[in-house]
This record gives C-alpha cells, structure tokens and sequence, in this order.
C-alpha cells in the first residue's frame, strides 16, 4: 500500500483516530491524503488534496465520523479501486466496521490482508439536467405548506404505482436500515442487489412498499396534483421538482467498496444498532 486518504467528520473530535492512522502510516512508509480544508482544521502532516483526487490517489480510504461521513467517503471512493474502512465517531454508526478503540487493531489487519470487500450499490438520479449519485437513497418529500408528494413509479417505461404521501423513498440496501426503515420499509441485506421504495407516511390506497430489480429503469413522475417537492439524496437536499417534472433512477451495483473485518455480520449489527426484538408471544430462551 502506497497511499490512504482521510475523511473527516466536519465537527466531531477526531484527533485520536487521525494519530492512530498517522503513527501507522508513518512506520510503514505510506503517504496520508486528506482533503485540504479538513487536515488543516485538524492541524494534522497529512498532503493536503482535492476531494476529487482523493479516491483516485488512495489505496484506502478512512472515514472517520458517523454515517453522513461514511457516505461521502463511499462517493469519494466510486468508481475507484480503493475500498472504504468506515470508523465510528458518532453515536449510531450503522456502516462502520470500528469504534476507534479498535482502529489500531484493523488498521494491523489490513497489513495481514486479513480482511473482505463489500460491494456497495449506489442510485443515480437525473433531473433538473443533472446527475446526482446516492448510496443510501433518493427521496422526493413534500415541502411544508406545498402539498403532499403525489407521485407514480414508473418501471421500464410503464406506470406501476402511484402513491400520495409525505414522501417516497428509493434506498439500496444499503439504505434500507436508514430513512426507508423509518417509513416502513424491509431491511434488506447489501448482498442484494434491487432499490426499494417506499412511501412514507401513505395516504393513497395502496400503501406497500415495492422491491425492483435494478436492471429495471425506474422513474420517478410528478403527478399534476402533488405540490412542490424537495429532492433528498442520502438525506440532503439537492433540488426541487414540481408537477410534470420527472426524476430518472439508475442502478450501478459494485460501485464503492467497503473493508470488512469479519467481526460482526450485517445481521448481528443490524439487531444491535436498530434495537430489534422479537415478539412478546415468544419465550426468552
């Protein structure tokens, strides 16, 4: 490994994590990137880069912070070859793999190469005459005072379900435990490859969720009765659509990474991080 990039939570205290990953770079030879306004709040003897440099230069990526930052690091990473080692800063941190206590200890197991990649599916979404690109998910959500979200699913051309409701939500799997989860929606494994939708807060008729294939083109239609709606990708707002205008959704599976150490799997984090529990029929064992 010639090279590991930095990404920063751009509040939290990281100067424990950061020094952790420094002393390790630092008796192997490997060159620290950051992203220039980030390393220099942190004072830290990182090479300061452009966030578009940053996946392309780095045989590793780590982000330090809560989701927010795992989910830039993963855009930072896309398309690259350099896989992302998530490392919780925050309080929920569902997509790390470690608490920072833990870092030195990944960071030697991934010297050993004693570790997985996970692929990760992001969702394109092109309206407006742009692309924007989300790896937990696309939401169209009412604007206070605007009306609600009336909106069609069209897959492959053709009108499949229409819903009115606070939002609808298009996540991967890897957003399902996310705002898709909060609406109702499945957890679903990042094993899988589809994008889930979602309404949230339904009131239309048809009131379920619905699971697509992501070799299916999916679009999203404004219907002439919904107000104006604001476009939420991975929870921030990137614009705005109105009735007539339209959102087109594409798949890409295997375009980020993540670093896998084999110490919990998505189903006991899933259980742990969410709270889940079983029903109050079935005995404790």
């Amino acid at each position: 490994m010639h090279s590991a990039g930095l990404v920063l939570h751009p509040r939290r205290d990281a100067k424990a994590a950061v020094d952790a990953v420094l002393d390790w770079a630092a008796e192997r030879g490997i060159e620290i990137l950051g992203i220039a306004d980030e390393v220099a709040r942190v004072d830290c003897s990182a090479t300061a880069v452009q966030p578009a440099e940053l996946g392309k230069r780095s045989d590793l990526v780590v982000s330090l912070g809560g989701d927010g930052t795992m989910l830039r690091a993963m855009r930072l990473a896309d398309g690259q070859h350099a896989p992302v080692l998530g490392v919780n800063l925050g309080k929920l941190g569902f997509l790390a793999e470690v608490d920072v206590p833990d870092l030195p200890l990944a960071l030697s197991a991934i010297d050993r190469e004693e570790f997985t990649v996970e692929p990760r599916l992001a969702v394109d979404a092109r309206f407006g005459g742009r692309v924007e690109t989300a790896f937990n998910d696309v939401a169209v959500v009412r604007v206070p005072g605007d009306g609600s979200a009336v909106v069609a699913v069209l897959v492959n051309g053709e009108q499949f379900v229409s819903y009115a409701a606070d939002a609808v939500v298009v996540a991967t799997p890897t957003g399902s435990t996310a705002y898709s989860f909060s609406a109702g929606g499945p957890i679903t494994s990042p094993a899988v490859e589809a994008l889930l939708v979602t309404p949230a807060a339904p009131h239309s008729a048809y009131s379920r969720g619905v699971v697509l294939s992501v070799h299916d083109t999916v679009t999203l239609e404004v219907l002439p009765s919904s107000g104006r709606l604001a476009v939420e990708v991975d929870g921030q707002v990137a614009g705005y659509v109105g009735p007539g205008e339209t959102i087109d959704l594409h798949a890409r599976p295997n375009a980020a990474r993540v670093v896998r150490l084999g110490m919990t799997t998505f189903y006991q984090r899933a259980r742990r991080k969410l709270r889940l529990t079983d029903s109050a029929e079935i005995p404790l064992s």
